[in-house]
């Protein structure tokens, strides 16, 4: 494959060749953390390409609009990234199809069968998957390159470079799949499809910088304009001045000469640097209008053209809010979002402040705070600062309501004979609760009444919501028409000063 040019791409290279060396000679677990480290590196590198690449076509077809000859190189782009993006699918299919076929991942995020040998050595190897690729590669170069002008390919070439390393003629191997793949762990083929997909990408990025440069570097020749109005503020306070610059959106350096003249509701305005700044009181609130007009001299034509717009602003006064994010009460044991507005305030100005039922409140960045109770009862939150008089919010906080129990979502009812009997626990669950709390059972008490004429109720005491050997024993032997009921369940929620019992839960079994 290609030879990186950046340094910090040559260096995981670098590292991937020592690693593979060094597996060979069976070093220790810590290889395999390696791998996973290099295969880090190789997908952020990939994701900042992507990212990168996603940027250019939009920027292609806004310039090749300017000439129609340019129009080609516009429609190019889509061609190029479907490239790419077909085959790195096609990479993510072979490596999801080894990783599948090894168990997946655990429940930690991590590679069940990262150690599988089989699977690359059958899969990429003796199954021909590895060849494939390799026929794949073979002629992708060309595919880049048929989107460059043919009087710039042979200098392109020499960044656009996918072809197959032929070391393995050197080897003992029978083919570029044995040599990379046979016997190879599962996680230490990852860094070389995250490599062969960066190689892709970077070819990718190679063509799109060369469409980018083909429709750039002309002269922009002015043919529209657009009056716009760049206000300091869009909503002002009585008293305060409003401030607003007006100028052409279309204006540029190569047409210095260029003469404009602006006014604003008939008054013309001084212009500086294509600029004219306007400045006016506020003495009384609502909706203002403004109805500007530029007349644009051509410096080499003569041509005189005017362009006009009407832009509307907001005078009022000063307020301010709170408003619960969630629900219009605070809970306590939990996190509280709010946001909190001061219209016409600067933030650096605006204090707020709490007090009552153990408040406390947290920035958590602009315009938004956290809040933290501690008890039931009154909270007021202030806000003052920035010419606001201070100005009080009242709430009210609660404890966390009781929790449902239930089993697999499912409060009570009818439930299959095999589905009763692997449940592992009863859970509280904070029905149409929007915050981010989790409630624990202590204690419960369970009865097993058979089906008529099979036994008597049986009954069993259980510590926690998982199943202990009482209760398990019970659950086990459920049958259809066998009833339980789960009650004197005790709970505890965050924020709750005791624990609390909650309602019963009765389940038919079917």
């Amino acid at each position: 494959m290609s030879i990186p040019k950046e340094p910090r791409q040559l260096m995981i290279n670098i590292m991937y060749l020592v690693l593979t060396a060094m597996l060979a000679l069976n070093v220790s677990a810590e290889i395999f953390n390696a791998f996973k480290v290099v295969d880090k590196g190789l997908k952020k590198s990939n994701n900042v390409l992507d990212e990168n690449n996603s940027h250019l076509p939009p920027e292609i077809a806004k310039l090749a609009k300017k000439k129609d000859e340019l129009a080609k190189y516009a429609e190019r782009t889509k061609p190029v990234q479907e490239l790419s993006t077909s085959f790195s699918d096609y990479i993510d299919e072979i490596v999801d199809h080894m990783i599948q076929e090894t168990g997946g991942y655990t429940e930690e995020g991590e590679l069940k069968g990262y150690k599988n040998k089989d699977v690359t050595t059958r899969y990429l190897v003796n199954e021909g998957k590895g060849s494939e690729l390799e026929e794949r590669i073979h002629g992708l170069e060309e595919q880049f390159l048929e989107f460059i002008d043919p009087e710039d390919r042979e200098r392109l070439a020499n960044e656009i470079n996918l072809e197959i390393d032929e070391a393995w003629k050197n080897s003992d191997k029978a083919s570029w799949a044995d040599f990379n793949f046979r016997q190879m762990p599962l996680l230490a083929t990852l860094p070389i499809f995250s490599k062969i997909k960066n190689d892709v990408k970077s070819a990718e990025s190679t063509v799109l910088n060369y469409l980018m440069s083909k429709v750039g570097g002309e002269d922009v020749v002015f043919d529209q304009f657009q009056v716009v109005m760049q206000a300091k503020k869009g909503y002002v306070i009585k008293g305060e001045p409003f401030e607003a610059d007006f100028f052409l959106s279309s204006s540029a350096s190569s047409n210095s000469n260029t003469q404009i003249n602006v006014a604003v509701n008939g008054n013309s305005l001084p212009v500086t640097d294509g600029v004219a700044s306007y400045r006016a009181p506020t003495s009384s609130t609502g909706v203002k209008e403004l109805n500007a007009s530029v007349t644009v001299t051509n410096p080499v034509t003569g041509e005189t053209k005017e362009y006009s717009n009407s832009f509307t602003y907001e005078v009022g006064e000063r307020s301010a809010s709170v408003s619960a994010d969630k629900m219009n009460v605070l809970y306590v044991g939990v996190d509280n979002p709010l946001s909190i507005t001061a219209a016409g305030i600067s933030s650096n100005d605006l204090r707020v402040s709490g007090n009552g039922a153990g408040i406390n409140l947290t920035k958590t960045g602009a315009g938004k705070y956290n809040a933290t109770v501690s008890s039931q009862g009154d909270a007021t939150i202030s806000l003052s600062g920035g010419g606001l008089a201070p100005t009080n919010y009242e709430f009210r906080t609660k404890i966390i309501p009781p929790p449902v129990a239930t089993l697999s979502g499912q409060e009570g009812g009818e439930m299959g004979n095999g589905t009763f009997r692997a449940q592992k626990a009863l859970f509280p669950e904070l029905k149409n609760f929007d915050f981010n709390a989790r409630c624990e059972i202590l204690s419960f008490n369970l009865f097993r009444v058979p089906k008529p004429g099979t036994g008597d109720a049986v009954a069993a005491s259980n510590n926690g919501g998982t199943f202990q050997a009482g209760a398990r024993n019970l659950i086990d032997k459920a049958s259809p028409n066998d009833r339980y009921l789960f009650e004197d369940i005790r709970v505890r929620c965050p924020g709750w000063p005791t624990s609390q019992k909650i309602g019963s839960v009765f389940f038919k079994i079917q």
